[in-house]
């Protein structure tokens, strides 16, 4: 099986949408733009893919001349994130790039800034806010740690790991979105909100250059939504040992744990404790790429569920109404309908 990009929540979509229309946007045209059908919003379980949420935000950052969505008293002009990139581009170090995003979205909002410390080891973004200001949804604490995140991960090559994370704000419905943004360990309700890295990046050097940024700003930051999600925990290695391999060759649970040099039981406890199980994480990449392909290509859904290892359409169609509370058609028809619109007449 070809490896995939990842897929979004429609519950994050909605919050993402909830702030255009807070900002008077008609999203109607924003998710046609994007590739997103309403019929998909529908149902809660439904995802789309990474690409198409990074049409979405990067679409109603446009439309509201706002790269922070409204979640600040002052906008962050189209043209902002381009800016900071610039800025950062001309570290020497990771740590030193983060101090200039972090310095650079300080000048830009007003309600919301972070301050860096480092201590044992970790580089801690704790989180400061004016204040009379709105108090901030897990949205706006996510919206800047992506921002912010995302470009020094890209700046230095890697995904700095993320140890823990602690926020003031209640538990948000997609929780499990954020635990795949920031990490396993994430606590709500808490007296402040803070980010803990790990040091190592520190002293790694800036890896990019005015030639790879134009490429990265071309689509940013909607293009790496998904690219630095966590990878430390034992589910993302096993997904990623998944994706290497046709759906057929997928190893057996006992294999699989001798492959991690582990117990099968071990193994079983520690998915168990990231909210994984080993079927649950197969259905997950089969979901991934059935969407994938579904919004991506053409290929007959008979052909796409014998991939995805399905003797019969028929277990396709089943699981895939239970993955997302949908049928693959409905994910068909939006791109289908798009295409017939946009066909001179």
């Amino acid at each position: 099986m070809e490896s995939e990009k990842g897929t979004v929540s429609v519950i994050l979509v909605e919050e993402t949408l909830g702030l255009a229309r807070h900002g008077g946007l008609n999203t109607g045209p924003l998710l046609e733009a994007a590739g997103i059908s309403p019929a998909i919003l529908e149902s809660p379980r439904s995802r789309i893919t990474s690409e198409q949420y990074g049409a979405l935000w990067n679409s109603i950052a446009l439309a509201l001349d706002d790269e922070f969505f409204g979640q600040d008293s002052h906008p962050m002009r189209s043209g902002g994130f381009v800016a900071m990139t610039r800025t950062a581009l001309t570290a020497r170090t990771g740590g030193s790039a983060l101090a200039r995003a972090v310095a650079f979205m300080r000048l830009v909002l007003d309600d919301t800034f972070v301050r860096v410390s480092e201590k044992d080891e970790r580089v801690r973004l704790e989180f400061m806010h004016r204040e009379h200001s709105r108090p901030p949804t897990m949205f706006t604490y996510a919206t800047y740690f992506l921002l912010v995140y995302g470009l020094v991960c890209w700046l230095i090559g890697r995904r700095i790991s993320v140890l823990q994370a602690c926020f003031r704000c209640s538990i948000p419905a997609a929780v499990d979105e954020y635990k795949l943004l920031f990490c396993e360990n994430l606590t709500f309700g808490q007296e402040s909100t803070y980010v803990d890295l790990t040091s190592g990046f520190i002293d790694l050097p800036v890896v990019q250059t005015n030639r790879s940024v134009r490429t990265f700003l071309r689509d940013a930051p909607g293009n790496f939504i998904v690219k630095y999600r966590n990878p430390d925990s034992l589910a993302a290695r096993v997904r990623r040992l998944l994706r290497e391999s046709p759906t057929d060759t997928w190893p057996s649970s006992a294999a699989l744990a001798k492959h991690f040099r582990l117990s099968e039981a071990t193994m079983r406890r520690q998915l168990r404790m990231e909210g994984q199980t080993y079927l649950s994480i197969k259905d997950h990449l089969r979901r991934d790429f059935a969407i994938g392909e579904l919004q991506g290509s053409d290929r007959p859904i008979g052909l796409i569920a014998q991939e995805l290892g399905f003797a019969e359409p028929s277990a396709f169609y089943r699981a895939f109404q239970k993955w997302t509370g949908l049928r693959p058609g409905d994910y068909r028809s939006s791109k289908h309908d798009q295409i017939k619109r946009s066909m001179p007449r």
